[in-house]
């Protein structure tokens, strides 16, 4: 496997969060033991990616301390007899090389991963959504699935797509897969267009983006012509429907329900993604989940 980078978009202010996004990013949110943004790293690492270019924002410093090494932490534990903590700071000693930089504007996710052009060229890469993360405690392999598609099929994209409820199809990006095209979960199909947040009568399909790309360095081409759409935002589905429209080979891959996506995008679902993670805790999931059907009582 080639691809080792993974760019992360973490500049967005998490508005529909507050009060609780108002002074911490909404990725370092807890979901069970740990911010999401780390179960996002933990799944890429764990699929073969080494680097993480995060693009970040105002407010975000708290990211790049939670990566930081911290020898002052750890000297703290030891000597206080805590030692069986260390475990928890693992990650910290990962081999995985961080990167960061800044969208000093905020124009929408095709212009955060514009911002990543000129550290990475024309190198093949990975987006990942940094509120969002494939399967429950970061097991899920889907990115290394794609990034094999992708090379085996010499793609200019492959992305990952989840099926939704047809009253939710107006809040993502939708495929439509090539006309014959079945869609299996799992199985990976070519895309004949997508469209970014259609109504329930436009949508060509209830598969929405799962917050996961695989990209050739061409998209920064499109990016760089895409102009505005929904919102005043340059949209990362606009660049990659422009490249479908030029004839380049976009793949969709429709992720299995274990592999499932959970965010922090919202309330409601930052309150499903934390009680699941609570409920499959190996220590306490059990008690949670007897405490839980005692309250519903």
């Amino acid at each position: 496997m080639t691809i080792k980078l993974a760019v992360i978009p973490v500049a967005g202010r998490g508005t529909r969060l507050l009060p609780l996004a108002k002074s911490q990013p909404k990725e370092m949110l807890p979901v069970g033991r740990k911010p999401i943004v780390q179960y996002v790293v933990e799944e890429l690492y764990h699929c073969g990616l080494e680097k993480m270019l995060f693009i970040t924002g105002p407010g975000k410093t708290a990211i790049e301390n939670h990566f930081d090494l911290d020898p002052e932490l750890t000297e703290h534990l030891r000597h206080t007899g805590k030692e069986e903590l260390l475990a928890e700071l693992e990650f910290e000693r990962e081999k995985i090389q961080y990167f960061y930089t800044r969208q000093r504007k905020q124009l929408g996710l095709g212009h955060a991963v514009l911002c990543a052009e000129p550290m990475i060229g024309r190198e093949n890469f990975v987006v990942a959504l940094g509120d969002s993360v494939l399967g429950i405690h970061a097991a899920s392999k889907v990115v290394r699935q794609m990034i094999t598609e992708f090379e085996k099929k010499s793609a200019a994209a492959v992305i990952s797509f989840e099926k939704v409820p047809l009253q939710d199809v107006h809040r993502y990006g939708i495929a439509a897969p090539k006309e014959g095209e079945e869609v299996q979960e799992g199985h990976i199909f070519q895309l004949s267009n997508i469209v970014e947040k259609p109504s329930a009568e436009e949508a060509p399909s209830q598969l929405a983006v799962a917050s996961r790309y695989v990209f050739s360095g061409e998209i920064f081409d499109y990016l760089k012509k895409t102009k505005p759409g929904k919102g005043g935002e340059i949209q990362l589905t606009d660049a990659i429907q422009a490249m479908i429209t030029d004839g380049k080979k976009v793949y969709g891959l429709s992720i299995s329900h274990a592999d499932r996506r959970f965010d922090v995008g919202n309330f409601e679902s930052y309150f499903e993604a934390f009680l699941e993670f609570a409920f499959n805790d190996p220590d306490y999931g059990l008690s949670i989940q007897k405490k839980m059907r005692e309250l519903l009582k």
